[in-house]
């Protein structure tokens, strides 16, 4: 049966707003939403296309013929509108569009909530929903936080696909509500505060894991509806574990069913390839100079936080935006209106969205992945900055794993590696990332970048971790790292689960469960994590036998004393500086046989006193090998060793 469209009215303060690029809820607009008008029940659809000739809606509910249901112009807004009775939920359209060419073209909605299983393109009628939310002591406590820049952060990174998968080719995929029953519990047992999930939107390839998205306000349909989605960050909430998103507004692929060349023009992208187009990824541009695309790209940042309760967004590729030559050879690019290599429309855009996002949805986090030297990532809009919570310090990731895959007997050469940091580890709110693109590529497993034979690659790794949940910064660990991992991560494949039937793998997850609980319950662990009022060095100059010690504080509670030997050589007598005296304990241990290592260390209570090194106090202390120690005042002590079973 023929079902005929009616022009559909839209209230003119919208129409401004969209203008404007300033419409907050625009994804409530345009689209496909269920609608009632007379009496009929239907579904209204709503698309910019300021450049067609002619918009028609065309799917399973009319045999996907052309020109059947049209839209009509709303003013001169760009926008083609009609309600469409009889349009029930769950079925899959596209939108017809004739460009000015002539051309027909079938493009899926770039508003719609759903999508198609893959390979199919088309999108779903469905609305919004009403899911009933179970998290709201999460989210007044959120929006009433105190500043989340003292507070622990550890943050699991995950990829839906293939955390664990079915043996079944034509659904592998574990489903929202399956990672709900099975993820959740095993994040909560290990301690971490936060999950970040690749992107879930919509993508066509799953070798692009979600970095080419295709539909942005759609989750992916390989792992369920989006009322699951939102069932599992609920489920999330309910164990106390915030979701973060990864949301990649630097690019978007050329796929003749999506956004590119939407109305038969670059409506979403520049038409100058030297702008337009990535040359890395073979991907388009955003054109954030135009209103309506940021609106678009801001409306949809807005949609995963307030629709399906998302507390932070990472930014993939922020220095591809910022930057105009990036990538590109001499002439390849085109300079701002200065004559400089800065996107200044880039630059506006995400200042304008880190000002949107916190002021509409306080108490959410955003992340930079910004891999240059770009002053004022994480500082203010208002004092210059781009407005992030968070940057990536991905020069600490790379000296770090520059001085990890040094054999020991020449890491005395390399030494600065590990000091270098101090330099700037305070000039932003710096996240320390250990993440999937370090496992891909030839890069090898964490694991398999360690040196030595078996036992001190793994000793490696473990005393690198400690490393890195001790120095000032927030953490965050790719799915896999935490048991040791030998091969490089495949997005087509589950984890290998089966190492964890060996105590060595096995002791490394105690590990990282055990370095979550002491940084969760220490304060000198987190609350300074990006000020020097929380580190200070012990010593940092025993370059010849590659050891670091340093104290992390603050004020009001115990200190905690870390001492790092990155050789396989057992230090007996070694002293450390310890300005503040007293008794102290080990807390932890990275080469306690609970952990896989071979149980040397300071079992008894040790004494500060004046020693042989020099006129101050110290502690003498034996080093395991390739081993970590955190030591913390023994005073009142009811605190128990974290290398306990």
């Amino acid at each position: 049966m023929r079902k005929k469209s009616r022009p559909l009215y839209i209230e003119p303060f919208d129409l401004y707003l969209f203008g404007k690029g300033q419409h907050w809820d625009l994804y409530r607009i345009l689209g496909a939403h269920p609608h009632r008008e007379d009496d009929a029940a239907g579904f209204r659809f709503a698309v910019w296309a300021p450049n067609a000739k002619e918009v028609c809606i065309a799917g399973e509910f009319n045999y996907w013929a052309w020109g059947e249901i049209r839209l009509y112009p709303v003013g001169s807004s760009g926008i083609w509108a009609a309600f469409v009775p009889g349009i029930q939920p769950g079925k899959l359209y596209k939108i017809g569009i004739k460009g000015c060419t002539g051309e027909i073209v079938y493009k899926s909605d770039p508003f719609a909530f759903a999508s198609e299983y893959r390979p199919g393109t088309a999108a779903i009628t469905c609305g919004i929903g009403n899911y009933q939310w179970n998290d709201a002591d999460w989210m007044e406590i959120r929006a009433d936080a105190e500043n989340y820049l003292y507070k622990p952060v550890s943050i699991y990174e995950v990829h839906a696909g293939s955390w664990r998968r079915h043996n079944d080719l034509a659904r592998p995929f574990y489903s929202y509500t399956e990672l709900a029953h099975t993820l959740v519990p095993y994040v909560k047992e290990l301690g971490f505060t936060h999950i970040e999930f690749m992107p879930l939107a919509e993508h066509p390839l799953d070798q692009s894991w979600g970095y080419q998205t295709g539909q942005y306000f759609s989750p992916s349909s390989r792992f369920g509806s989006p009322d699951e989605l939102r069932y599992l960050i609920d489920t999330c909430h309910q164990a106390n574990i915030g979701v973060i998103l990864d949301w990649v507004p630097a690019h978007f692929p050329k796929d003749i069913w999506g956004l590119a060349s939407f109305d038969g023009t670059a409506l979403y992208e520049h038409e100058d390839p030297q702008r337009g187009v990535h040359p890395d990824w073979g991907t388009l541009i955003f054109n954030y100079g135009r209103h309506e695309v940021r609106n678009f790209l801001l409306s949809n940042a807005l949609y995963w936080l307030k629709e399906f309760h998302i507390d932070g967004l990472r930014m993939d590729a922020v220095a591809s935006m910022l930057y105009l030559d990036y990538s590109r050879k001499h002439g390849e690019w085109l300079p701002n209106k200065y004559g400089g290599r800065e996107n200044l429309e880039a630059i506006d855009f995400l200042r304008e969205l880190n000002s949107v996002v916190h002021g509409q949805v306080p108490g959410v986090i955003t992340l930079a992945e910004e891999s240059t030297s770009w002053p004022g990532v994480s500082h203010p809009t208002y004092t210059g900055g781009l407005g992030f919570t968070y940057k990536w310090n991905m020069g600490w990731m790379h000296d770090t794993l520059t001085y990890a895959s040094k054999n020991p007997v020449h890491r005395r050469f390399h030494h600065n590696s590990l000091t270098f940091s101090f330099l700037y580890a305070f000039s932003e709110n710096f996240l320390l990332p250990f993440s999937h693109d370090e496992v891909v590529h030839g890069k090898k497993a964490m694991l398999a970048k360690m040196p030595g034979d078996m036992w001190q690659q793994q000793a490696n790794l473990r005393i690198f971790y400690a490393y890195m949940w001790a120095h000032p910064g927030k953490k965050l660990l790719f799915m896999g790292n935490e048991f040791g991992e030998w091969n490089e991560w495949n997005e087509s494949k589950e984890l290998d689960w089966m190492l964890l039937d060996f105590p060595a793998h096995s002791g490394i997850r105690v590990l990282v469960r055990d370095l979550n609980r002491l940084l969760r319950r220490e304060p000198a662990m987190h609350v300074y994590d990006h000020n020097w009022k929380g580190f200070a060095w012990l010593d940092c100059s025993d370059f010849d036998a590659s050891v670091y010690s340093f104290m992390r504080k603050a004020a009001g509670h115990k200190p905690v004393m870390w001492v790092f030997n990155f050789t396989p050589v057992v230090r007996h007598g070694y002293r450390i500086p310890c300005p503040d005296g007293g008794v102290w304990r080990e807390r932890l241990n990275t080469d306690s046989h609970y952990y896989g290592g071979s149980n040397v260390g300071n079992p008894e209570l040790l004494i500060a006193d004046q020693g042989d090194f020099g006129s101050g106090l110290s502690l003498q202390l034996t080093l395991p090998p390739l081993g970590a120690l955190a030591l913390m005042p023994a005073e009142e002590d009811g605190q128990e060793n974290m290398a306990a079973p």
